[in-house]
């Protein structure tokens, strides 16, 4: 098994590849560590797959994976991790903002201190408040939500030891929880370090606002997830009855109600309506739950993408 593989996804980064490589080659040289480079191409559209190509000319411990179209940061991550051979793997940003030189420590915690996540910690921020801010913010809240805590959790440079990654699953834009999936998973060493933070030297972010509009979503997404997504009928089923009963409940009083007096109307009162409403949607949580075990029992292929290219 090799010491350590760098999952690098990436989307239009064709300027800062060559000087990535070289990065990480000096670091891997010096340290004396047998490694592979996986660059993972998310439908650039720029000539990013051909300087893949160069780099593995020039480099033997260079891979690269091109999907045929752009499906997004987990994508890229999930299949890296697929593809991945080393103990312990390393993912960061193809833009240079992240340092190589922060490896060595981050794969002695990982092997040394028996961390199962090692996160990078961007204390010190190159970029603009309006980026800022709102990570904060976000960093906040998953921590509180999730009760790990980490001041930078959506940070690129993480250290992963093998048996994480390859036991979790990444989609949608799950990326971002990635320490929260595997908590849910059972690996709870997760710890952190300073590293440092450099601002972008080429190409442009790929931060949007819709990171913010979609990440707390996401966030609940993983907590309902990691709680009932192998039992759902314990959510739907268990709320579904309460539900049910509830509304039962209220009708089997109006119903008694009418019987003893029989000049009450219970057709004309808003309890009557809110009982047959309570039933309905009982139903229909309690149904929702079988379709969810089904579902969950035979969903095979969520993770599937078109590669087109393999080096």
């Amino acid at each position: 098994m090799l010491d350590i593989s760098f999952v690098i996804p990436l989307l239009n980064e064709a300027d800062s590849l060559p000087e990535l490589h070289d990065w990480i080659t000096k670091v891997m040289e010096r340290e004396h560590y047998a490694y592979e480079i996986i660059f993972v191409d998310d439908g650039s559209k720029d000539n990013s797959w051909q300087v893949i190509e160069k780099l593995r000319q020039k480099n033997p411990c260079v891979r690269g994976l091109k999907f045929r179209r752009n499906y997004g940061k987990s994508a890229g991550l999930n299949v890296g991790f697929e593809h991945a051979n080393g103990a312990v793997i390393i993912t960061m940003d193809a833009d240079l903002q992240d340092s190589p030189e922060e490896i060595p420590e981050m794969y002695r915690m990982i092997k040394e201190d028996g961390f199962d996540i090692v996160s990078g910690w961007k204390k010190k921020r190159f970029d603009p408040i309006s980026k800022t801010i709102p990570t904060k913010l976000y960093n906040f809240v998953t921590s509180k939500m999730s009760g790990i805590h980490l001041h930078d959790m959506n940070c690129g440079l993480k250290a992963y030891r093998s048996d994480v990654i390859k036991n979790i699953e990444v989609y949608g834009e799950m990326h971002r929880y990635i320490p929260v999936i595997a908590k849910w998973s059972g690996f709870t060493n997760i710890g952190e370090k300073v590293v440092q933070h450099q601002a972008r030297k080429y190409g442009v972010t790929k931060f949007g606002i819709s990171r913010f509009l979609y990440g707390p979503l996401d966030l609940f997404s993983i907590m309902f997830m990691g709680k009932f997504g192998k039992r759902p009928m314990h959510f739907f089923g268990v709320l579904g009855t309460f539900i049910f009963f509830g509304g039962l409940a209220i009708l089997g009083y109006l119903s008694l109600e009418k019987i003893m007096n029989d000049t009450v109307g219970i057709a004309n009162r808003p309890a009557f309506y809110l009982g047959i409403l309570s039933v309905i949607v009982g139903v229909q949580l309690f149904i929702a739950g079988f379709l969810g075990e089904l579902i969950s029992r035979s969903a095979t292929d969520r993770n599937k993408y078109k590669i087109e290219k393999e080096i």
